[in-house]
């Protein structure tokens, strides 16, 4: 090799082995002066938008700029997800989901995103039972009994945040467990759901707990199971599902942040390190205990295999089932 071609190969070789450190150093000072946009594919008032809210608020204090919390509900989140997943993966476009992500592609088979490809996880916020909800004039006092009586009936409707959303897989999850039949009716999120079952026009609705707890202790609705696999402090007197007796009918209904696959891995990290940070803080934890949360801390490559693992456990469930969803 002449003089000239070894000078030349030592200066592209240099420059290739610095080329991995310029993301680092390019996003090093992000969030810049910029607006950071976080999207809740479910409406204003459903679990994952409370959820969203307490975490995010100290997270924005905490980065001095401004996170927005803009709710596009539909399709079981799948419409606002689709957003973020076509969004510049430059840290300014943030997801705040739930296990609806993991359950969209068994309800949703022609999905304008993949659930596990297109996104990155962050961080997890915790997960929050699900709880079997009825309307106190119905007179039915324990799970068993509503089990029997929807047997008997045949004709029991059930609403959820939306097709495809985490109440409505709570629910399957419970109906084919305990083979009762039923009419799915889906709304664009929780609030709606719950109002349904409230004014006994639907019968019954799986729910997170931070969005039913006020309806609970106001008495406009029943309790009768949880979802989750042990029960929930915020309801230690309400059995589980699995106690009851109706097995595979557990739900893991977790919640957290997402974000765009080709996102930065710095960016992820500071993310991840920010909203770790957020729920330490006392104040925080109080707020996600009253609604119900439990602790679930994932490190971002946890959450992705998470996603991955639900994904490939719902679509499963759902061929091996039958399910059609509608």
């Amino acid at each position: 090799m002449s003089t000239t071609n070894r000078r030349r190969f030592l200066t592209l070789a240099t420059a290739a082995l610095a080329a991995p450190a310029l993301p680092r150093a390019a996003f090093a000072d992000w969030p810049k002066d910029k607006v950071i946009k976080a999207m809740v594919p479910f409406s204003a008032g459903s679990t994952i938008d409370i959820i969203g809210r307490i975490v995010m608020d100290p997270v924005s204090r905490q980065f001095g700029q401004n996170i927005v919390i803009e709710n596009r509900g539909g399709a079981g989140g799948s419409i606002g997800s689709a957003q973020v997943a076509k969004a510049d993966p430059d840290g300014y476009t943030l997801l705040i989901n739930a296990a609806a992500h993991s359950g969209a592609p068994a309800a949703y088979p022609n999905l304008p995103y993949d659930a596990a490809k297109d996104f990155a996880g962050v961080a997890c916020f915790g997960s929050v039972p699900n709880v079997l909800l009825v309307n106190p004039k119905s007179g039915i006092k324990s799970v068993k009994e509503f089990a029997e009586k929807a047997k008997a009936s045949g004709q029991m409707t059930y609403s959820s945040a939306g097709v495809g959303s985490a109440t409505h897989w709570a629910a399957e999850r419970f109906r084919v467990s305990a083979d009762i039949k039923g009419t799915h009716v889906p709304f664009r999120g929780g609030p709606e759901a719950l109002t349904e079952v409230m004014t006994g026009r639907v019968d019954f609705v799986f729910m997170g707990i931070s969005s039913a707890m006020s309806f609970i202790q106001n008495g406009q609705l029943v309790p009768l199971a949880v979802s989750s696999a042990k029960r929930s402090p915020s309801l230690p007197n309400i059995p589980t599902t699995l106690e009851s007796g109706f097995a595979n009918s557990d739900y893991n209904y977790w919640t957290g942040l997402l974000v765009p696959a080709k996102t930065p891995k710095p960016i992820i990290d500071r993310l991840h390190a920010e909203v770790t940070k957020a729920l330490a803080l006392p104040d925080v934890k109080e707020k996600l205990a009253k609604q119900g949360v439990e602790p679930n801390p994932l490190t971002p490559a946890e959450m992705d295999a998470m996603n991955r693992r639900e994904i490939d456990l719902n679509l499963k469930i759902a061929k091996a089932a039958g399910l059609k969803f509608n």
